[in-house]
Parts: C-alpha cells; sequence; structure tokens
C-alpha cells in the first residue's frame, strides 16, 4: 500500500458542516447486511467517540485560545462523523443484539490485531484480552435465546463461533494485576500505536455502552450479567489504556488520533460491501485527512517538531474484518489458564487473585455462570455456534 495520508489534501474544514438532510442516511437492513459491515459501523462509532472525547480533554488543559477554537471546530464535524456512523444501526435491532455485535466486533478486531501485532508484549496483551471477549459473547448469546428466543447465528452469522473462552467468572481480577507495561514512544513500531489507539477505544466504547443500557432490562438475570460483565470491561479498558506510551505529548496524541481515522476509514472504504456505507467511509476518509492536515500543522507549531517523527510515511496493510476461527481456537487450546500478575502472566491462581475472586463473588456463582445453567434448565441444552468441531479444551465441551 502507498497511500500516504500526510501527502493528500481533503475537504477544506469551512465546506465539511452537513445539514440535517445530509445527515438523515439509510440504516442497514438487519436481516441481509453483512455482519462486518455492523462490525465496521460499531468500530468506527467507538474511535470517533474517542476522537471527540480525547478532543475535549485536549481543550479542558488547554490555555491558548486559539488552540481551544481549533480543537472545537474540528470536534463538530467529529461529532456529526459519530452521528452519521452509529445512525447506520438499525433501529429495529434490541439492545441486547446490538451487544452480540459488539462481542463480535471484540472478538475478530482484536484477533485481527493480535495476529498482525509486530511487539510480543502487545501481542500477548491483545491475546489475553480477546480470549474473555470470546467468553462475553457465549454468555450474552445465552442470554439472547432464553431472553427473545432467538439464536446468536442471526447477528453472528457463520462468521463467528460462540463456544466458551476463559470462563467470565475468571476474568475479575485485582485492579492492580490490570495495568500494563506501555509501549516506547520513540522506539516501537507506529502500527503497534495505531493497534493499541484501536483496541482501547472499541473496548471503551463497550464499556460505555454497558454501563449505560444494563439497566434498562427487567429480567434480573439480564441486569445481572451486564453488570458483571460491565465491570469487566473496566478492567480491559484499564488493560488497553496503560499499554499507550504517558510520556506522549497532547500533540502527538492529537497526529496519532486523526492519523488512526485515516487509516481505519481508508481501511474500512477498501473492503465494504455495502455501497451506500463505502461512501460513507469515503466521505469520512476526506474529511479526516484535513483534519490530520490540521493537527500536523499544530504540532509543528506548538510542539516544535514534524509528525512524520512520529507516524508511519505510509498506511500499513488495511485493518481487516474477517473470520479468526482457527486463530482462536489454538489460543483456547493454549492461552485459556492465564491470569495477570501486576503487569505479566501466569498461570497459577496466585493469592492477590484467589482474593479478589472470593470478595467479588461472595461463594456464590456469578451471573454469567447461572446464565448458562438457566438456559440448561429452560432449553435442555446451552447454546452455542460451533462450526469447527469440539471444543479444544475438553473441560469446556458441552455437557448433553
Amino acid at each position: 500500500m502507498t497511500f500516504n495520508p500526510l501527502e493528500q489534501r481533503g475537504i477544506p474544514l469551512d465546506r465539511q458542516i452537513r445539514n440535517w438532510r445530509e445527515l438523515n442516511v439509510d440504516q442497514i437492513d438487519p436481516n441481509h447486511a453483512d455482519p462486518y459491515t455492523r462490525c465496521r459501523i460499531i468500530t468506527m462509532n467507538g474511535i470517533e467517540v474517542e476522537a471527540i472525547m480525547f478532543s475535549h480533554h485536549f481543550a479542558r488543559v488547554c490555555p491558548d485560545m486559539d488552540v481551544k477554537r481549533q480543537l472545537a471546530e474540528v470536534r463538530y464535524t467529529e461529532q456529526q462523523q459519530q452521528k452519521t456512523v452509529n445512525w447506520m444501526l438499525p433501529g429495529v435491532s434490541s439492545v441486547l443484539e446490538t451487544t452480540i455485535a459488539y462481542e463480535q466486533v471484540a472478538v475478530d478486531l482484536t484477533a485481527w490485531v493480535a495476529r498482525m501485532e509486530p511487539d510480543p508484549y502487545l501481542k500477548q496483551a491483545y491475546q489475553f484480552g480477546v480470549l474473555e471477549d470470546f467468553d462475553h459473547l457465549y454468555r450474552y448469546s445465552n442470554l439472547y435465546e432464553m431472553v427473545e428466543h432467538r439464536k446468536a447465528e442471526k447477528i453472528v452469522d457463520q462468521l463467528t463461533e460462540v463456544i466458551p473462552g476463559r470462563p467470565t467468572k475468571y476474568h475479575h481480577r485485582h485492579p492492580v494485576d490490570n495495568v500494563r507495561d506501555p509501549y516506547d514512544k520513540d522506539r516501537t513500531d507506529p502500527l503497534s500505536k495505531l493497534h493499541a489507539l484501536t483496541i482501547m477505544s472499541a473496548e471503551q466504547q463497550t464499556m460505555n455502552f454497558y454501563m449505560n443500557v444494563g439497566p434498562q432490562y427487567m429480567e434480573p438475570i439480564a441486569r445481572q450479567l451486564y453488570q458483571e460483565i460491565g465491570l469487566i470491561e473496566e478492567e480491559h479498558v484499564t488493560h488497553y489504556e496503560s499499554l499507550v506510551d504517558p510520556g506522549e505529548t497532547w500533540w502527538e496524541r492529537l497526529v496519532n488520533h486523526e492519523y488512526n481515522e485515516c487509516y481505519l476509514y481508508y481501511s474500512f472504504m477498501e473492503q465494504e460491501s455495502d455501497p451506500k456505507v463505502k461512501a460513507v467511509w469515503e466521505l469520512h476518509l476526506n474529511m479526516e485527512l484535513e483534519h490530520l492536515r490540521i493537527a500536523c500543522d499544530l504540532m509543528r507549531r506548538y510542539d516544535g517538531r514534524e509528525p512524520e517523527e512520529v507516524l508511519a510515511p505510509r498506511l500499513p496493510n488495511v485493518l481487516t474484518f474477517e473470520p479468526n476461527k482457527e486463530y482462536i481456537r489454538e489460543l483456547l487450546a493454549t492461552q485459556l489458564d492465564l491470569t495477570t500478575l501486576g503487569a505479566g502472566y501466569v498461570r497459577e491462581a496466585h493469592e492477590r487473585f484467589e482474593r479478589m475472586q472470593e470478595q467479588i463473588h461472595g461463594g456464590e456463582e456469578p451471573p454469567s455462570e447461572r446464565v448458562i445453567d438457566e438456559h440448561r434448565e429452560t432449553f435442555g441444552r446451552e447454546y452455542r455456534l460451533s462450526t469447527e468441531g469440539e471444543h479444544p479444551d475438553v473441560s469446556l465441551r458441552e455437557r448433553v
């Protein structure tokens, strides 16, 4: 790939504001859309929300009024982009259907990033996290059939399996064991910065979603499952955000955010199967090219450096949504029993982990276990979508 966003000119900022008619985009068809189209929409909503909140946080600590005004102007168009992207999701989808789609994003996005990540420590962080999101997909899918009497293959199609991952009850760790070591901003591959920012943004979106939608259910088991997994999403955001070098200046972070948006919009434009959605990706890419140019000018003016010092000279290979079944199964066979200790990973249940387990579970089975038990009681068996054979771990094969 030779596309270099630093050499491209986008739509001038004063031509980026859209009217209501232009913002009134078509929803995707929930029954016929490519599941990965939905995944791309969810991913870009998370990216745009992160861009908006980062800009707000930057503005709150920035004393320069000219910079604050520039951030506000770009941020308004980012808000319009977020509204456009998220409003493409179908309004008829239930909260639980959207939840399952969010977890499909977490599985296939994180698995792809883990496969492509050049840094072994960062790769391990993504491999560890994806086995937990994979299990969340399984738990929510069982809840879906219990509450809405539908099967998750309606949403994930045959692209992502629905079988147990690392059991959710073992995800509850002491908070200090969720903090990882950061990459070195001056030595790490620029691709690693994009990966970290992308996964952090996606997990942050999921955390925020569960924080708000969990209590909307009447069913006790649903409310409790969202509460449990919502706490784990807090762990995941801590896990991923700590990978980012805190020594990056605000200007470095700004250009990284804008460059990452260009990377993802370009990636999704290249692979999108829905022509209307593809047109949105192309339009937003051309907007983001101008946002990147503005960010680079601000970096030169206020940080005294060229953006080429911190950004990749050209975009890496496109980030791709595709099945990762074989890769996930390899991780299930080799990393299922991992937990964390400090900034590293261990296989034994150490004292701090066991103490946290006692505190959070209080001697009872958590909602993530009870939802499977209740599903078995109702339907005679748990829900699974296993397209590649039996579970790699004998202890997690279905009890019939």
